[in-house]
Formats: C-alpha cells, sequence, structure tokens
C-alpha cells in the first residue's frame, strides 16, 4: 500500500516487495481513481478497424496471476463503467476476443497472448496512459523480454512522458534495473522489507533427508499437521504427479498443478485446494509466484529450488498480508549448490541453522 501515494501523483514505481504485501491493490486503486478522474480516452490518430485501445495495461508472467489481478479488478471496478478484460495463452481465443470486443478499458494480460491479439490487428497500444509489470523479474525469468520490449517500444505505445510506468519486483537485479531505465523517467525506487529477503512472518525450518527417504518424511510431517492448507514443491512435473498419487493412496486428499496440465484442470485443481477440499496441493514453479491463496499455513520444499530467489518466492506463499506461517525444506548433498545461500538466509531472518547445514557449508558448498 506504501504505493498507493506514490502512483497517485503520477509518479514511475519501480517497487521491489516480499509477496503478498498487498501490491496488487496499491497500483490498482491509483490508475482507477485516475481513469474515473479523466474519465475515457482516444488514441491522438482516432480509432481504426477492429482494434480495441485498452487506457491501462497490466502484464504479469502467469495465467494464474493474471486471474487473480483480473479478480481483484473487478471487485475495485464494480458499478464505474470501467470494463477490465483478462487475456493468456492456453485459453479460447475466440472467447477472448469476444469479451475485448464488448469494452475494454483495463487489460491484463501475459506477453505471449498480447502479441498474438496485437498481431492479429484487434489491440492497440497506442492509447495506453498506465503500464504496469507485475513480477517482473519472473517474466525476465521466463524469458519474455523481447515480447515485453516489442510491446512497450515497438507497437505504437505512447513514450514515458506520456504514460506513467510501475513495475513490481521481489528482487532487483541488474536486467531488471536496465529495463526500468529504460521504460522510465524519474522514478522512485521503493523497498518494502530487505530486497530479496524471506518474509519475516514465515517460520523456516530445514531437515537433512536422503533422495529415497522423501516421501516417508514427508508423509511423517503430514501427520503432524491438524489442519490449514499446505503447498508442496517438487523440481519436476513427472514428480508432482507421483507425489500426489501416492499422497491420494495413502488417504491424503492432494491435487496437483504443473505446466502440462490444462488450464481447466490446473484451475479445478487451485480451486479445490484454496477451498479445503484437497487441503494438499502439489506444485512446480508454475504455482511459485504470484498465486495468492489465503491461508495457507505451511509450505515443503519436497525438493529444494538450485537458486535462492525461488525458494524466497516459494516459501512467500504462506505468511502473506500479516499472517504467519511455516516452511520445512528438505535438504541433502545434491543441493549443495545452493547451501551457503542458504545458511546466509536463515541467519539473516534470525532462524536456527542446524549443525549439519553449517557443515556442508564449510566445505564450500
Amino acid at each position: 500500500m506504501w504505493s498507493i501515494p506514490i502512483a497517485s501523483a503520477n509518479r514511475d514505481l519501480m517497487a521491489c516487495a516480499q509477496t503478498g504485501s498487498g501490491k496488487t491493490a496499491g497500483f490498482l486503486f491509483p490508475i482507477i481513481i485516475t481513469m474515473l478522474r479523466n474519465g475515457g480516452t482516444e488514441p491522438e490518430g482516432g480509432v481504426r478497424g477492429r482494434r480495441t485501445y485498452p487506457e491501462c495495461l497490466v502484464l504479469a508472467p502467469t495465467r494464474e496471476l493474471a486471474s487473480q489481478i483480473q479478480d481483484e479488478a473487478q471487485k475495485f471496478l464494480y458499478c464505474t463503467g470501467i470494463a477490465s478484460v483478462v487475456v493468456y495463452g492456453g485459453a479460447d481465443v475466440r472467447d477472448q476476443l469476444r469479451q475485448i470486443e464488448r469494452g475494454c478499458d483495463l487489460l491484463v494480460a501475459t506477453p505471449g497472448r498480447l502479441v498474438d491479439l496485437i498481431e492479429r490487428g484487434r489491440l492497440s497500444m497506442e492509447n495506453v496512459k498506465f503500464l504496469v509489470l507485475d513480477e517482473a523479474d519472473r517474466m525476465l525469468d521466463m524469458g519474455f523480454e523481447p515480447q515485453i520490449r516489442r510491446i512497450v517500444e515497438q507497437e505504437g505505445m505512447p513514450h514515458g512522458d506520456d504514460r506513467q510506468t510501475m513495475m513490481f519486483s521481489a528482487t532487483f537485479p541488474a536486467n531488471i534495473q536496465r529495463l526500468a531505465g529504460d521504460f522510465m523517467r524519474d522514478y522512485i525506487f521503493l523497498t518494502v522489507g530487505r530486497v530479496g529477503s524471506a518474509s519475516e512472518n514465515v517460520v523456516q525450518s530445514v531437515e537433512y533427508v536422503e533422495q529415497n527417504d522423501k516421501l516417508d518424511a514427508l508423509m511423517r510431517f503430514l501427520l503432524t499437521i491438524q489442519e490449514g492448507l499446505i503447498l508442496i514443491f517438487v523440481e519436476t512435473k513427472r514428480n508432482c504427479d507421483f507425489v500426489e498419487d501416492i499422497l491420494c493412496e495413502r488417504g491424503f486428499p492432494a491435487c496437483s498443478i504443473h505446466g502440462d496440465k490444462s488450464q481447466r484442470e490446473r484451475e479445478d485443481s487451485l480451486r479445490a485446494f484454496k477451498t479445503g477440499r484437497c487441503p494438499v496441493l502439489v506444485a512446480t514453479d508454475v504455482a511459485a509466484r504470484g498465486l495468492d491463496i489465503p491461508n495457507v499455513t505451511q509450505v515443503v520444499n519436497y525438493d529444494l529450488p538450485t537458486n535462492i530467489d525461488d525458494y524466497v518466492h516459494r516459501i512467500g506463499r504462506t505468511g502473506r498480508a500479516g499472517n504467519t506461517g511455516a516452511a520445512l525444506s528438505f535438504v541433502n548433498e545434491k543441493n549443495s549448490g545452493v547451501a551457503r545461500e542458504l545458511r546466509e538466509l536463515l541467519e539473516e531472518s534470525g532462524q536456527e541453522v542446524p549443525p549439519w547445514l553449517n557443515q556442508m557449508t564449510s566445505y564450500g558448498g
């Protein structure tokens, strides 16, 4: 919410914030208020053909995050007369085109699908007055920089002086700094918490578990949990399905989400998890960022990620919006490449560092 006065002053903003810090409302509120105050606008060159000319564009890395932003936008836009639409890959493009044709002032999109609709001649960037890049570091990690640069720099979008731009990122590496420098003018840099740090609301614990013992360790742990939603991260799609199947066989109501699931399957799994019908969700990193699932009490890193930023984002699924949460990670020699950074993060967050982790990192891990 710290971003609201900055955005309301029509300043460009580069915000680094821990997940779950209310950033979606932080950019939607001031944009919607300004749009209501100014009334509708049309591009200088006029409207051409069947194109739709949104005034606000929000780019997001995944269809799940894009859908969540759209859900929030629709709440805030109720009875305002401002129309919002979400477009993303993996869904029926004809249905999305019909929604756009009915009116689209605020567009939430994933980069790939947006480029597709621009190429079809159905969307124009010439009237964009507000540009938001949410989870910008994730979009770059996923290889979307060429599409983002095309959308912003080559499709007639108003330049920086005629457009307000806001970027949100959990980290601020060199490629994000370059993007901010290219897209924004005289921007304010806002940090909420420490950049790249774990949420202080999450109690982190690590357990040394050999690869072949992980399943048994997971079962023992799940038997200690009485209530709440449990999010389990694995590294591969195959392992995701395997762990889900074993959990169901052993009486734990579980569902899964990964990149090979259809859009309907992913949405069904998320719905079952959110409602508590399946209180255990097994996921690959497709769910690691952006998913705002209330009441996740426990994150389990069944497979530890290969870099510390992904670890931070994974455990950020719990302890959101001021609530407390817990994260358990299974670690063994296979994870020696990230062990030192994990130890440093635990120390920085005031968490307990087990002796075996100190020993592992003392040998160059």
